[in-house]
């Protein structure tokens, strides 16, 4: 353990925010539009709703899904369902009817929360649609629906009470009796820190989600390191407005700040105008995001007109930031301690970090070193040995933070993690001599052109030196003769004119003939998940219609 971090205390979530609300209870824990949420009212509302929870039969190691955009319930429904030792289960609020019934149906859900409607979307008419049973059903009787039967009762937060839905006010108000309090004592002595509490879907950027199954020692770790490298304290405020629905909202974002009695200022969902004006307002310290989000940010035409001179740290994560992006995020904006992580669902989130006084290089080329009670190594993917300094590998971890496994699939359980806790994860790295680990790619991006292995982590990066480019995407598509070839999906810059022959030149000039792609795309509208991520698998559905491929297989390499 690296000296100046406090180590974590294994324990249970409920426990956690007990200690917290005990010891910051008159301090602001929650800023949301006109709310003030202090740790003593936060703590109240989580104890109550737990108790409504309970009432409602909600038993130890039922799933309750959250389909919710950013509001307080949401964190009020986390900490709830982890007091009773029951496992929540976020819900992409993208996600259409089938994604909404697959997890659902998947998870083996017997309760959902959910929001009413954001903007133009009507989450509960879309339930409905799945459930018509609730349309005649009483909103205190246990639900009955055929395609999703162990679904037992759904609670709705909105202005409307929703037909056959549970208020949330209700829920919160079933839970208030004091007399029912000794029962959410006892309840939450039966939690360990090793159960899980959490199944998080993975976002889908390569197929269907798989339930990660997190424990409350999991992601109570994962987030306080997190919070321990960035020196968080109950004197910083943190802009949320990634998801809480994903890791870097629910457990990066709230789990680092909360056991540090640190302020979550929470805007419902990302809007760099919105976000500029809470940062001066609140004087945030802590900022987090994707590159696409900091971007937004610095090229808001109103940036300059904003003090955001309170930022300090934050956590840049989910892709690659350029040197220039880093740059202005420091020294412009002002988080000159902003950190890189790196990791994926199935390690809760976060398996490398850089430190904030790392220089700026090793902020944009690398995402750090392994954070404390962490293991991290580079291996063979065809002999599983260890490889030295330097050498490409797939990047493996073990520790604290490693899942207990997939929700109802052993078969992947066991290929994600070895007999001796390795989680395998599929992306290619190097390590250098100091243990910072840079990302070269993902295996399962690697495609074979005629017997040569390609990485497209390394054409896109020779294609982002292009003057005219602002993103790229490259991934292998089947060709009958070599097996696969590379296909190029490019944005250009606002006002910029580029022909395919150019991009193909341009590649032509620097890499080896395999590595050129075949064909070049050019699009502004990427399939993207919740925290901008490009969605390849469905880059590869586009490229075969657009190629007229679906009818042509991969061939397989021995």
């Amino acid at each position: 353990m690296e000296a100046e971090y406090r180590s974590w205390t294994p324990q249970s979530l409920g426990d956690m925010l007990d200690q917290v609300a005990g010891r910051y209870a008159d301090q602001e824990a929650i800023i949301f539009r006109d709310q003030r949420v202090t740790y003593r009212q936060l703590h109240e509302r989580v104890n109550r709703l737990a108790t409504g929870l309970m009432r409602l039969g909600v038993g130890r190691g039922d799933k309750v899904a959250v389909w919710m955009t950013n509001h307080p319930e949401w964190i009020y429904a986390q900490f709830a369902i982890a007091k009773i030792g029951a496992v929540i289960v976020p819900i992409n609020t993208r996600y259409k009817l089938h994604e909404l019934e697959y997890i659902v149906h998947q998870s083996d859900t017997t309760t959902l929360i959910l929001i009413d409607r954001f903007r133009d979307i009507d989450y509960a008419a879309m339930l409905h649609e799945i459930c018509p049973e609730l349309s005649g059903a009483a909103a205190d009787q246990r639900v009955h629906a055929a395609r999703l039967p162990l679904l037992r009762h759904v609670i709705c937060h909105g202005a409307q009470r929703a037909p056959g839905m549970l208020a949330f006010a209700d829920v919160l108000a079933l839970g208030a009796d004091p007399a029912h309090a000794e029962a959410l004592r006892q309840r939450q002595a039966q939690v360990q820190p090793d159960d899980v509490t959490m199944v998080l879907y993975t976002s889908g950027t390569t197929g269907l989600p798989k339930g990660a199954m997190l424990t409350h020692n999991n992601i109570g770790a994962n987030g306080w390191y997190q919070g321990e490298i960035q020196h968080l304290t109950d004197r910083d405020s943190l802009i949320v407005y990634v998801p809480l629905f994903h890791c870097f909202g629910c457990v990066n974002a709230v789990l680092a700040a909360v056991p540090h009695g640190a302020r979550l200022v929470l805007l419902e969902t990302f809007d760099a105008g919105e976000a500029l004006r809470a940062i001066a307002r609140e004087r945030c310290t802590v900022i987090y995001g994707v590159p696409t989000m900091f971007i937004a940010l610095l090229e808001h035409p109103e940036f300059d007109l904003y003090d955001l001179s309170s930022l300090r740290t934050g956590i840049m994560s989910g892709a690659p930031c350029s040197v220039k992006v880093m740059e202005e995020v420091m020294y412009r904006m002002g988080a000159s301690e902003i950190t890189i992580t790196f990791g994926q669902t199935e390690c809760s989130p976060v398996a490398t970090q850089t430190r904030p006084d790392d220089p700026i290089e090793l902020r944009v080329q690398s995402v750090g070193r392994a954070i404390p009670g962490v293991e991290c190594k580079v291996v063979d993917p065809e002999t599983g040995q260890t490889l030295e300094v330097g050498r490409q590998g797939e990047f493996c971890t073990r520790g604290h933070h490693v899942m207990k496994g997939y929700y109802k699939k052993p078969a992947e359980t066991a290929a994600a993690i070895d007999p001796e806790g390795w989680l395998h994860t599929g992306d290619l790295v190097v390590v250098d001599e100091n243990g910072y680990f840079r990302t070269t790619g993902r295996m399962r991006d690697m495609y074979i052109c005629g017997g040569f292995n390609v990485y497209p982590r390394e054409v896109e990066e020779l294609l982002f030196r292009h003057p005219k480019v602002k993103q790229v995407a490259v991934l292998g598509v089947p060709d009958r003769l070599l097996g696969e070839v590379g296909m190029a999906w490019v944005e250009l810059k606002e006002g910029e004119a580029c022909a395919e022959d150019e991009i193909i030149g341009f590649c032509r000039d620097s890499l080896a003939n395999f590595k050129v792609p075949r064909y070049v795309r050019f699009t502004d509208a990427w399939p993207m998940t919740a925290t901008g991520k490009i969605q390849k698998y469905r880059l590869d559905e586009m490229a075969r219609e657009a190629l007229g491929l679906n009818d042509v297989d991969f061939v397989a390499h021995a």
